[in-house]
C-alpha cells in the first residue's frame, strides 16, 4: 500500500481508484470461498466430484475442506463458540451430533427459503437446524459361505454363540448399544438390557475392530464372519468384492442419517447456503447413491432400479427403520463411553 502512496501528485486519484479496486478483489474472492468441516477419505473425495466441481464450481465458489473426524471437529466449534467469526461455514456430522451442536448453542436456524431445493427434502431429513444429505440403515452382515443360516435377528447376530466370528467395530458404540438394546427387550432410548448381551458377547471371543476399515478387512480374510454395520457401507464393500449379505433385522433398522449444519459464527453464510442447495441438487443424490450406496434425502431424485435394489429397501423393511432418540444419546454419552472403554472393551 505504501508504494502507492509516492505515486506522483498527477497520478494520485488513479491511483486512489486502483487502490480501491485492488482492496475489493480480496473482498469478492473471499465471499466466493466455502470452508467445509468434513471426515476426509472417499467422503470428501466424493463431496468434490459430485457436488463441489459440477455444481460450485461452475458458480465462482471455490471450496477448501477442514478434514477430520467429527469428534475433534465438534470440540473446535465448542472452542470457537465466543468469536464473531469461525473458522468453518458448514459443518457435515450425523443426524445424532448436529442435534448435539445445536443444545451447545453452536449453530444456526436455518432459512429454509434460501435453500431452493429444500423443497424436494423427505421431511425427516429436515431440521430446523441442519440437513440429512444422505441415509441409510444398519443392518447384519455375513459370509454366507461361513454363515449358512442367515441371522434375521439382531439377537440372533450378537449372540456368543458366533464366538470370534462376531467382529464389534469400536467407533460404532452408540449404534451397537442401540442394537443390542433392542435385541434384549429394549430401545433406542433404552440400551441398558443389551450391556449384559455385550459382555457375553466379548466373553464368549467377539473381536472389536477400531474402525470401519478394520472391519472390513476382517470380513475380506474371514477372521471374522458376522456383525452389523450400515447398508451403504455393506454395498461398498460388495462393490470391492467382499463376499457378504446383508438382512434388515427382526427388531428394526435403526437409521443413520449424515448431513449438514451451519455454524452460528460462518464467515459465509451466503457460501453456506450455496452448498446445502448443491447438495440436494438430484444430480448430486443421485451419484452418492451410485457412488457410495446411501439412499437419497430428496424425492426428485431418480436412482437406477439395479441400484435402488441393493442400497434401498423394501416397503416392508421401510416399516421398520427406526430413527434414533438422540436427545437420549446425547445425554448419555459420556457414561456410554465411559461404560464401553472401561467395562466392555477391558
Amino acid at each position: 500500500m505504501s508504494d502507492r502512496f509516492t505515486l506522483r501528485r498527477r497520478s494520485l486519484l488513479g491511483g486512489a481508484a486502483a487502490l480501491a479496486a485492488g482492496a475489493a478483489l480480496p473482498a469478492r474472492a473471499e465471499s466466493k470461498r466455502i470452508i467445509v468441516g468434513t471426515w476426509g477419505g472417499d467422503y470428501s473425495r466424493l463431496l468434490a466430484k459430485n457436488i463441489e466441481k459440477p455444481l460450485l464450481e461452475p458458480k465462482g465458489w471455490e471450496v477448501i475442506k477442514d478434514e477430520a473426524n467429527d469428534p475433534p471437529r465438534r470440540a473446535k466449534m465448542l472452542a470457537e463458540k465466543s468469536l464473531r467469526r469461525g473458522s468453518t461455514d458448514i459443518q457435515g456430522l450425523s443426524a445424532a451430533n448436529m442435534y448435539d451442536v445445536n443444545q451447545q448453542g453452536l449453530v444456526e436456524q436455518l432459512d429454509y427459503s434460501k435453500i431452493p431445493n429444500a423443497k424436494n427434502l423427505i421431511p425427516a431429513m429436515k431440521y430446523p437446524y441442519g440437513i440429512g444429505q444422505i441415509y441409510s440403515g444398519k443392518v447384519i452382515l455375513y459370509n454366507p459361505r461361513i454363515i449358512k443360516t442367515p441371522p434375521e435377528s439382531f439377537a440372533e447376530t450378537l449372540d456368543p454363540k458366533m464366538g470370534d466370528k462376531l467382529g464389534i467395530i469400536d467407533i460404532q458404540y452408540q449404534y451397537t448399544l442401540v442394537a443390542a438394546g433392542m435385541a434384549s427387550g429394549g430401545s433406542p432410548s433404552n440400551i441398558e438390557p443389551g450391556k449384559a448381551r455385550l459382555i457375553a458377547c466379548r466373553k464368549a471371543g467377539a473381536r472389536i475392530y477400531p474402525s470401519n476399515e478394520a472391519f472390513a478387512q476382517a470380513m475380506k480374510t474371514e477372521e471374522i464372519a458376522v456383525g452389523i454395520m450400515w447398508k451403504a457401507r455393506a454395498v461398498q464393500w460388495q462393490n470391492a468384492g467382499i463376499n457378504i449379505e446383508t438382512v434388515a433385522a427382526k427388531e428394526g433398522v435403526p437409521m443413520y442419517i449424515s448431513g449438514f449444519a451451519m455454524p452460528k459464527n460462518a464467515p459465509d453464510k451466503e457460501g453456506a447456503y450455496a452448498y446445502l442447495d448443491a447438495m440436494l441438487a438430484p444430480s448430486a443424490q443421485e451419484a452418492f447413491a451410485v457412488d457410495m450406496g446411501y439412499n437419497p434425502t430428496v424425492t426428485n431424485a431418480h436412482v437406477p432400479p439395479e441400484v435402488q435394489k441393493r442400497i434401498g429397501f423394501t416397503p416392508e423393511e421401510q416399516k421398520r427403520l427406526v430413527d434414533l432418540d438422540y436427545g437420549y444419546l446425547a445425554k448419555n454419552d459420556v457414561a456410554f463411553q465411559e461404560w464401553w472403554n472401561k467395562t466392555f472393551k477391558a
